[in-house]
């Protein structure tokens, strides 16, 4: 795969092309948007473009178009260079990044939901040498969001002062909760969520089937990468197995605080379409549209000030669980809350 290839972000490739194009990469970058829309593989990408031996660009200086692969005569590149700025996607360059080998190339992501200051330290000392084979070192820390303090604290540093030939790429789908110091410093790609037909070209081969893959580009709401990485049907089955737990007074169903998000998440979604039901009775604005009549039911049992009260509280318990809420609080006071509202 190369920039081209990515489906749904055309205002963002076009720009990354550019950058590419003009020769002006900056040393850090910050790739924002909704977690499954496509940042980490542009990134990924943007690197292969980078280093890849069969791409042609013009020097900024000169107006001389010069091939890469001139440079790099040491390396194995493909017969018949690319007239382009993007990645050729199969000399040996592009294949060793999207294989995760390539000396010049790293990929730092989160470990236990934590990005460390061990982890930023070997990224300094990654950057600290000079690239072995291609034009420029790339680090891309995916889930940047997930620094610590002392990590971000660290790669400020880094950032301040960046080696030369050497690209950073955070990759964040909550850029809000890095230090505005960090931010500051990267230049910002935003990434928008897919449109329903772009979601389905990216995960049709996946699925099978036409009605089951327009429910599925549905659920994922324009973040195919989610749809590709969990089965959401059995995700949705989940979630409303806890909700009769909650309204049927049981126990904590919970295991971890992943369960909590997870949960949550699909609980803004289920209240969201009861609330689109209730006010435009229109099934086919719905997201679980194959769930009309269940809750349809719902919708019924509740004006449309209670509907919006529980989506209103959920949405405040979801931003809580940052501070780490108890399990079986949080579970016994939304079990009560919907249970006192459902109930009146």
């Amino acid at each position: 795969m190369s920039l081209g290839d990515i489906i749904g972000q055309e205002k963002a490739v076009a720009m990354l092309l550019g950058i590419l194009r003009r020769q002006r990469v900056a040393s850090s970058y910050l790739f924002c948007g909704e977690s499954g829309v496509g940042k980490k593989t542009a990134a990924i990408n943007f690197a292969k473009a980078m280093n890849c031996l069969n791409t042609t660009v013009r020097s900024q200086e000169s107006g001389e178009t010069k091939n890469s692969k001139k440079e790099y005569s040491h390396l194995t590149p493909v017969p018949s260079p690319l007239t382009s700025s993007d990645a050729c996607d199969a000399c040996e360059s592009c294949l060793k990044i999207e294989a995760g080998t390539h000396p010049d190339f790293l990929l730092v992501s989160p470990e236990e939901r934590q990005i460390r200051i061990e982890e930023i330290r070997s990224v300094d000392e990654a950057l600290s040498f000079k690239p072995f084979e291609g034009r420029k070192k790339i680090v891309v820390v995916d889930d940047a969001e997930a620094m610590n303090i002392s990590a971000a604290n660290a790669f400020l540093k880094t950032l301040e002062e960046p080696p030369e030939d050497s690209v950073i790429i955070l990759v964040s789908s909550k850029p809000d909760l890095l230090p505005a110091t960090i931010r500051s410093r990267c230049s910002r790609i935003n990434f928008v969520p897919l449109t329903a037909d772009s979601s389905m070209k990216v995960i049709g081969r996946t699925i099978e089937g036409q009605e089951a893959l327009e429910l599925v580009a549905r659920l994922s709401m324009g973040r195919p990468g989610y749809a590709l990485s969990s089965d959401l049907s059995e995700e949705r089955s989940w979630f409303l197995d806890l909700l009769k737990g909650m309204l049927g007074a049981e126990k904590d169903g919970w295991t971890s605080r992943d369960d909590m998000e997870r949960w949550f998440d699909q609980g803004l979604i289920f209240f969201r379409d009861i609330a689109v039901l209730a006010i435009t009775g229109d099934p086919a604005r719905l997201i679980n549209i194959d769930l009309r009549n269940y809750m349809a039911g719902f919708s019924k049992s509740l004006d449309i000030k209670g509907i919006i009260y529980i989506h209103q509280e959920l949405s405040r318990l979801r931003r809580l669980l940052l501070f780490n809420l108890n399990k079986s609080i949080t579970w016994n006071y939304t079990a009560s809350l919907l249970r006192k509202e459902l109930a009146g």
